[in-house]
């Protein structure tokens, strides 16, 4: 017999490739049984374009984290208080008037300032300020360069608890918290079904009985079974798909880990209670959107999702950039009144006071929610920020920043801190990050890239 090598001819090799097309699914044997599951969409299928086929908190509490965007800005005459430092040293101004009881959970950072280009106005200002990275054009789309902040935080600690992070709006349309470019997580904007969503039927309260789901082994098992598949496809597809397969099946095992959770007992933690059932519906009243009522309403619910530990990441998408919201006592839409209102814009001006209060009423929420020897808020960092500075002329300097809570004790407040050279607003976002414990020493890309945190707002 010849000791030679033998020779695959072409058609033994296709033997053992995956054939791939739009309809592939991997498959394995299961207890003697074929089992398969899809793909997602990989570049492989798609036409040059890519368009088309072809840790833990002082107090012993997790540290939360939370995100509220409104949009079009302030004004920063009337926002940024006119002394500095810590305690009685500063006082609020006008447009932070709302926050007068909250003012010991405060920290207020201005002077800082967005440096990418303001290629799309509002957008790209946003991008920058939410997650560091410039605002791209990917096959025709436009979108955030990378991760919010909420989600980058929500990939360090968000397989902690059954929901990785929460995402509502009140009148957003589509929300500001982005997984990466292209990738926008999606708001509820219904109290009822946020509601639903986290209280429904699975959720157990303290000393029920855990609810097993008979599925869940079947459902491993199944993703075990076609992992053999999954090798050989990966050495067929590029970097960039190889990326997404990895992502998918990632989510999948991300959702059997939070279905498993549902199989432990709940957490013993004494805060949780379930909120108030919201109403049905909130309908525009005179075309007019109940903003004030949702909010708060929501705000509840996630505090309670906060203190049962359902969650330890969310955003609330107020409005967004660009938005045309009536507001109450407004002649006209938001955005048209940044740039039409003439004078000093009382009305613009009475409208950001009124988002600063949307902001007030979520962190007093949290605040009421009696955790430990301390209140919930004190585990908590939300970070409060819009898209741009000065709506009228979609100005990046001086941006509106307002952090409440200490997260666990990471950060200072009652604070006025202001920037002394126009620092980059990214540095708002690495100090938040590392608070929330990611061991971080970089932020951000291009011109919001830094490697410094505001060492003067940090304990």
């Amino acid at each position: 017999m010849s000791d030679a090598p033998t020779t695959r001819t072409k058609a033994d090799r296709r033997v053992t490739r995956v054939y791939l097309s739009r309809r592939t699914l991997l498959k394995g044997l299961l207890g003697g049984a074929f089992v398969s599951i899809g793909l997602p969409p990989l570049e492989l299928f798609m036409n040059t374009t890519g368009t088309a086929y072809a840790d833990g908190a002082a107090s012993g509490f997790p540290r939360r984290f939370g995100l509220f965007f409104w949009g079009n800005g302030n004004i920063p005459t009337r926002w940024v208080p006119k002394a500095e430092g810590i305690g009685d040293a500063w006082q609020l101004s006008e447009q932070l008037a709302p926050l007068a009881k909250l003012k010991k959970d405060l920290t207020v950072v201005t002077g800082t300032r967005i440096y990418v280009p303001n290629t799309e106005p509002h957008l790209a200002t946003a991008s920058a300020m939410l997650s560091g990275h410039p605002w791209l054009k990917i096959h025709g789309n436009h979108t955030f360069g990378g991760p919010t902040i909420d989600q980058l935080i929500a990939q360090k600690i968000g397989e902690e608890t059954r929901f990785s992070s929460i995402e509502y709006g009140i009148a957003s349309g589509t929300g500001m918290s982005h997984a990466g470019p292209n990738s926008v997580a999606p708001p509820e904007e219904n109290p009822f079904k946020l509601f639903e969503r986290i209280f429904g039927g699975s959720f157990q309260l303290p000393g029920d009985e855990p609810k097993l789901d008979p599925t869940l082994g079947l459902r491993r098992s199944v993703l075990d079974a076609v992992l053999a598949d999954t090798k050989t496809l990966r050495s067929q597809v590029g970097a960039a798909d190889s990326h997404r397969l990895d992502a998918h099946f990632e989510g999948i095992r991300s959702i059997e880990r939070r279905l498993a959770k549902l199989e432990e007992d709940p957490p013993i933690l004494k805060a949780c209670a379930m909120p108030t059932k919201p109403a049905l519906d909130y309908p525009n009243i005179n075309g007019r959107p109940q903003l004030f009522e949702k909010n708060s309403v929501m705000a509840e619910t996630i505090a309670m999702a906060l203190a049962c530990d359902q969650t330890r990441v969310f955003s609330n998408t107020f409005t967004r950039p660009v938005n045309n919201r009536l507001f109450p006592g407004a002649t006209q839409g938001h955005h048209q009144l940044t740039h039409n209102e003439p004078g000093d814009q009382p009305e613009v001006n009475k409208i950001t006071i009124q988002c600063v209060q949307a902001y007030a009423d979520l962190v007093t929420a949290l605040a009421n929610v009696e955790e430990g020897d301390g209140r919930l808020l004190d585990s908590c960092l939300v970070f409060g920020t819009t898209g741009v500075s000065l709506g009228k002329t979609h100005s990046p300097e001086d941006m509106p920043v307002l952090l409440a809570g200490s997260c666990g004790g990471k950060l200072k407040t009652d604070i006025h801190y202001r920037s002394p050279s126009s620092e980059n607003a990214s540095k708002v976002l690495l100090t938040m990050a590392r608070a929330m414990g990611l061991e971080l020493s970089e932020f951000g890309s291009k011109q919001s890239y830094v490697d410094e945190s505001i060492g003067d707002i940090e304990v």
